[in-house]
């Protein structure tokens, strides 16, 4: 081994050192809903070494990087064996993605990432690229990933290279190591998002579903469906509610999709999920949280008006820009809440809550109006109700 390379190297080792065990704290400005956190929990360079560089002094004597990892985000997130989890998209710089298990004892900083990724079964119809996966702990006992699955649209005309179509792809496993195939979801539109529901309903399995006329477009697909299936090893789509509905001038009149499984409480099912509009800068994706009826998971009892999250300062910047996305979250047993959200698809950030804040916030805060004179009245009644309070108390 020459100097130059050991040099290099020790350099390298020292940098990766330092970025995956520097501590995370929390930003001292909070809304009192959220606390975020000063450090991306995942990026680029929190991939391990011996994935970007072949350490062969012999066969790498410059010691370059050889596979180049272009963003680590969406990630699906679960608590497993006392360890805080995701499985994060990696996109590398051929612009294909794999999915890769990262680990943190504490669930804010120190994110590790196993020394593999994971080893994906393909089934008849090979997968081109897979992305976003969701978990789902289920009370059948396993552990399910829902992801998308894009293949090439054969119907795409003669020199078309973007054209795609989008299922929903499906595996389980016990451990997160080995991961068992099941079919693809079938159903009558493309699917890109869709999500477990982590109970059986009237005995069935439940899904949340984003039907959409294209790859990029909903078209006529209303919103955040609701589907029942008799089993899951074949599942097909027969029949979709809309659960929560796309809003024309709202944060979700292109598109809207489920985040991870919902959280169940004893007011109800707390969803995450995204919304996206057109704006000047392209497409904005910001976050936002609904509640349906704890025996009917399909009827919505609460949602608040606008977003929960938007992208802001650093995270508004990246691959794609302007994008706020999470596909998992992590309840813990005190209560406490970790929302792991992706920021312009290109690095991974946690923000924490509680539980009791999160449902306040559903339950309590006001509902759009959808006309800029109902939210002036709704914005004048609060108002009031100060302004009378702050005359009392003085």
């Amino acid at each position: 081994m020459n100097s130059e390379f050991k040099k290099r190297l020790q350099k390298l080792e020292d940098n990766h050192q330092a970025i995956i065990t520097r501590k995370n704290n929390p930003i001292a400005i909070s809304n009192g809903i959220i606390q975020r956190y000063e450090n991306a929990i995942l990026t680029d360079e929190h991939t391990p070494l011996f994935w970007r560089y072949d350490l062969n002094p012999e066969t790498n004597p410059m010691l370059l990087e050889r596979i180049g990892i272009n963003g680590t985000f969406n990630a699906g997130a679960i608590k497993f064996d006392g360890k805080y989890v995701m499985v994060v998209r990696v996109e590398g710089n051929d612009r294909k993605s794999f999915f890769a298990v990262a680990e943190s004892s504490n669930g804010i900083d120190n994110f590790k990432f196993w020394d593999f990724p994971i080893i994906l079964p393909e089934n008849e119809d090979p997968d081109v690229n897979v992305y976003d996966m969701r978990l789902t702990e289920h009370e059948d006992g396993w552990i399910y990933g829902i992801f998308c699955t894009e293949r090439k649209d054969p119907n795409a005309p003669v020199g078309d290279m973007s054209s795609a179509v989008a299922d929903a792809g499906i595996v389980r496993t016990k451990d997160l190591r080995k991961w068992e195939r099941l079919s693809d979801l079938k159903s009558k539109s493309q699917q890109r998002n869709v999500v477990l529901h982590p109970e059986f309903h009237d005995g069935k399995y439940a899904l949340y579903t984003r039907p959409q006329d294209g790859f990029i477009n909903a078209g006529s697909g209303g919103g955040i469906g609701w589907a029942l299936i008799d089993d899951i090893t074949k599942a097909e789509v027969k029949d979709e509610k809309i659960v929560n509905l796309r809003e024309y001038h709202t944060i979700k009149e292109l598109k809207n999709g489920e985040g991870p499984a919902p959280i169940k409480t004893d007011k109800g099912w707390l969803h995450l999920a995204h919304g996206v509009r057109g704006c000047a800068a392209g497409l904005r994706y910001v976050l936002y949280l609904y509640m349906t009826d704890l025996k009917d998971p399909s009827k919505q009892i609460a949602e608040p008006a606008g977003f929960f999250m938007a992208p802001r300062d650093e995270e508004r910047i990246g691959d794609v820009s302007n994008v706020l996305f999470s596909n998992g979250w992590i309840l813990d047993e005190d209560g406490t809440v970790f929302i792991y959200y992706a920021s312009s698809d290109t690095r991974m950030h946690v923000a924490t809550s509680t539980i009791d804040r999160l449902v306040d916030y559903c339950l309590n805060t006001p509902a759009d109006g959808l006309r800029s004179a109902t939210s002036v009245e709704t914005l004048k009644r609060q108002i009031e109700r100060n302004l009378e309070l702050m005359t009392v108390k003085n």
